[in-house]
């Protein structure tokens, strides 16, 4: 169960774990601050550390506050989209015909019947959206599966809120945030080891860092990227 420090404006989140190290974080999109701490650590010395690292807690806070946001999209012609991290402009086509998209020379092209409202263009979108994700994602695991000797159950494209990716350590589930389709492909890669190596190491613990450093060393990098790239317009988080 986690524990409160508060500092004026800022409350961290301190979670007790089975770690060497203290880790502190601070997650977008809203500037939520945790902390894990070795469970031995007395909480006088915690709130030394956590008032040592204000500073940057404010800083990393400013960052996210300005961090470009993406526009709320209509679905309307000549409208900006992003796949796979490179900007699409849009052209709706109004048919009497199953709704589609299709990409071709950075162009998307909506087929949609008439009179759609801009709900239903969405949810169309979305669709194709799962669709390029599941193509994508299919390979991405097995490979990494093969390479670090597990296997997932199951694995799910949804919208999320506050995760690019989860996993159920005890189902084996992995779940995908849908947005990452708009994100370069590189990342998404970043994001399914990490969820796969939750198979291995379910906490974020020192061991679950050294995993992560050995079998894909430029996370660190790759979670940077990831956070800086513009948020979507319904503020999807970590």
């Amino acid at each position: 169960m986690a524990e409160q420090l508060t500092f004026g404006d800022i409350t961290i989140a301190m979670t007790r774990r089975d770690v060497k190290h203290v880790h502190l974080s601070v997650h977008p999109p809203s500037g939520r601050v945790t902390m894990v701490v070795p469970l031995a650590t007395r909480l006088a010395a915690a709130r030394s550390y956590a008032i040592s690292k204000l500073r940057w807690i404010r800083t990393q806070r400013e960052r996210l506050r300005s961090q470009p946001r993406e526009l709320p999209r209509s679905f309307v012609t000549r409208e900006s989209h992003y796949l796979w991290g490179r900007r699409y402009l849009l052209t709706v086509q109004e048919v009497d015909a199953k709704p589609s998209v299709t990409a071709k020379n950075r162009r998307l092209v909506m087929n949609i019947r008439p009179g759609a409202a801009s709900s239903k263009r969405a949810a169309v979108m979305h669709e194709w959206h799962k669709m390029l994700l599941h193509e994508a994602a299919k390979p991405i695991l097995h490979k990494w599966e093969t390479k670090i000797g597990v296997k997932a159950s199951a694995y799910f494209l949804q919208r999320m809120k506050t995760k690019w990716g989860s996993c159920n350590a005890r189902s084996r589930n992995i779940r995908l945030n849908t947005e990452l389709v708009k994100k370069p492909r590189d990342l998404l890669e970043y994001v399914i080891v990490h969820e796969l190596m939750h198979l291995i190491e379910p906490k974020h613990s020192d061991r679950f860092m050294a995993l992560m450093d050995r079998h894909y060393p430029h996370w660190r990098e790759a979670r940077a990227e990831l956070n800086a790239l513009p948020l979507s317009a319904q503020e999807w988080g970590e």
